[in-house]
């Protein structure tokens, strides 16, 4: 629903880039975001799935509807680079706690989450822990982390389309690169997004662009930027576009944004079939894993 994603898709759908043979998408976490995933129940790949599934499900259902696509084969790798504490003890880290709150080594702990100081999170997590017992500001380098933090994954799409996809959760920033080639020319497009911690601030905050850039480089003709609509709220923009389509009255919409429940599968099957090459160390037919009708 974001205006960058909707006029990407409307680039590729006008046949500017020709047809599109090949993606390269590299999402990147930062060191504020990126961590929270390690202190939560997401750091469990038994409740999460890991980031593939949490997260990275929204990235691969933006390639099928930029594309107008599924996943057919999927061969992935995964490791835990960063967060853990093997990983810290690595780099010398010798002061570990289990949860930032009470604990004196978190008080110097750049990645340590103190709730007290934030009334949100306080209010939300700190204050309700007698009622289930749940830990929001576990230390990302502790123990019981069993999730990927470094990820790599190829895709063939029905359409024939292949995609090189990269998602890492401890960079020094945070958005996505997207390039795509197709037989008249290449896209390329570029948001870096503000950094934050979920539920810490502000709903708007949660995916907000700061830069965002759309680049065509026809085969014959100079390159050029695509203009992209202003819009304002949480994921672009794209919040209220989306609230409005599910809880108000939907605009008429060429580009059928409204994702069915065979969209979700879609997407998501693709981080189900990447857990399942890393297991494996084998590529996955996602017509394995389902049954298509």
């Amino acid at each position: 629903y974001a205006p960058h994603s909707t006029k990407v898709r409307e680039v590729i759908a006008s046949g500017a880039i020709g047809e599109v043979f090949s993606v390269h998408f590299e999402w990147l976490l930062d060191t504020r975001h990126g961590a929270d995933y390690f202190r939560r129940w997401h750091r469990d790949k038994r409740n999460s799935g890991g980031l593939l599934v949490h997260k990275a499900t929204h990235h691969f259902d933006l390639v099928n509807f930029w594309l107008g696509t599924h996943p057919k084969i999927v061969y992935a790798m995964g490791d835990l680079n960063f967060y853990g504490r093997e990983n810290a003890e690595k780099r010398g880290v010798t002061g570990f706690y289990s949860r930032a709150h009470g604990s004196a080594h978190a008080q110097d702990d750049p990645f340590a989450l103190h709730m007290e100081e934030n009334p949100r999170l306080k209010a939300m997590y700190l204050d309700a822990e007698h009622e289930d017992g749940y830990y929001r500001d576990q230390s990302v380098f502790g123990d019981g982390i069993s999730i990927e933090d470094t990820m790599g994954v190829m895709v063939r799409y029905a359409s024939g389309a292949i995609m090189t996809y990269s998602l890492n959760a401890y960079l020094p920033w945070e958005g996505f690169r997207v390039a795509m080639n197709g037989s008249k020319g290449r896209l390329q497009i570029l948001v870096a997004e503000k950094s934050y911690i979920n539920a810490g601030g502000e709903g708007a905050a949660e995916g907000a662009a700061r830069t965002r850039r759309i680049t065509l480089f026809p085969m014959d003709g100079a390159p050029y930027d695509v203009e992209i609509p202003e819009a304002v709220g949480g994921h672009g923009g794209g919040d209220r576009v989306m609230l409005n389509d599910i809880f108000g009255t939907p605009k008429e919409d060429p580009f059928h944004r409204a994702a069915s429940h065979v969209d979700g599968a879609m997407s998501i099957l693709t981080g189900v079939a990447a857990n399942t090459s890393i297991r494996t160390g084998m590529p996955v037919k996602v017509s394995d894993l389902v049954r298509f009708y």
